[in-house]
């Protein structure tokens, strides 16, 4: 009785400790951990959050690439840091959801690990090719995918991202044979498309874009639902795949466990920020749309939902980790 009674004193004072450290946050550097490179889509979207961070707080925060693992490395370290408030997380689809369905020996639960604090950003998937390829629109791509079933290789940043998800997806629907080549980031893989070396992705515009103004990459189609207003003579993958849809999202999250006034506070301070016309700006240049959580509530369910639908995909598509 008594080892009991002094187990419960200190689970106590444990949660008193943090929710008082809560009245005061942030009172040291917050860390805000990124699963993939940097200059890829997640560092970009990153860094303006951390400048604006440090400028309304007054403390340090700093942007950390960890990656490898399709994003388990950076997930575990948050999942199994202090739960203060002081270590964040950008989830996206690859290393928030699809990797737990993919990899039963995670050191954490993913499940039960992390605390949404909100959703920040969405964007297209370009599906792009060099123009060394010779197609010009989806159903060529297929038809020559077709004719050549498993040489075409298609690039991603690593096993259950939105890109590898989306060439899985493009295979199944279509009934074609492609190669996944998986890399640490964006800056990787595009190195490769321009150099010919791979023959597709199906990706974010961040790192893809500049190249396809300059005519040094041919966009084929996006992968939203509908034609996007910014780009209305590009046609959709589905118009050709019908039912084809994936958007890549991106949201921060941090420890389970956090007292619920610092994500209160992270919550407020982001949606702030977030609106602000200047890093509209800024995500826009590097293909994103801003989109903001109604709560953190709000974004737990969108998780969840998410889950729910790759959790088919990857079933229906065999997906595995190589």
């Amino acid at each position: 009785m008594a080892l009991l009674t002094a187990r419960i004193f200190a689970g106590v004072c444990a949660a008193w400790t943090l929710t008082a450290a809560a009245a005061g946050y942030p009172e040291k550097p917050i860390r805000i951990l990124t699963p993939f490179s940097a200059g890829s889509v997640t560092d970009l979207l990153a860094r303006p959050l951390a400048a604006r961070l440090a400028e309304a707080w007054g403390q340090p925060v700093v942007v950390d690439n960890r990656t490898g693992a399709g994003g388990s490395i950076a997930a575990e370290i948050v999942a199994k840091a202090t739960p203060d408030g002081y270590t964040l997380l950008v989830g996206a689809t690859g290393p928030t959801v699809v990797n737990p369905l993919l990899v039963t020996s995670l050191s954490y639960n993913a499940l039960r690990a992390f605390t949404p604090i909100t959703l920040t950003a969405t964007n297209n998937l370009l599906l792009t090719v060099p123009p060394s390829l010779p197609v010009k629109s989806v159903r060529e791509l297929i038809e020559l995918a077709r004719a050549k079933p498993g040489q075409l290789r298609y690039g991603s940043p690593g096993i259950g991202s939105s890109p590898h998800l989306a060439g899985e997806l493009l295979a199944a629907m279509a009934g074609i044979e492609m190669v996944h080549i998986a890399y640490k980031g964006s800056p990787q893989y595009t190195v490769d498309l321009l150099a010919g070396r791979i023959d597709l992705v199906i990706a974010s515009a961040g790192a893809l874009l500049p190249h396809i103004k300059t005519g040094r990459l041919r966009l084929l189609a996006i992968g939203n639902a509908g034609r996007d207003p910014a780009m209305p003579d590009i046609p959709t993958i589905n118009e050709t795949v019908p039912g084809f849809e994936v958007v890549g999202w991106y949201g921060l999250l941090t420890t389970a466990g956090t007292p619920a006034p610092v994500i209160k506070k992270l919550f407020a301070e982001l949606a702030r920020i977030l609106a602000e016309p200047d890093v509209k700006n800024i995500y826009a240049n590097a293909g994103l749309e801003v989109a903001v959580s109604k709560s953190p509530a709000e974004f737990d369910a969108h998780i969840k939902n998410e889950r729910d639908k790759w959790a088919k995909v990857v079933k229906a598509a065999n997906i595995r980790i190589e």
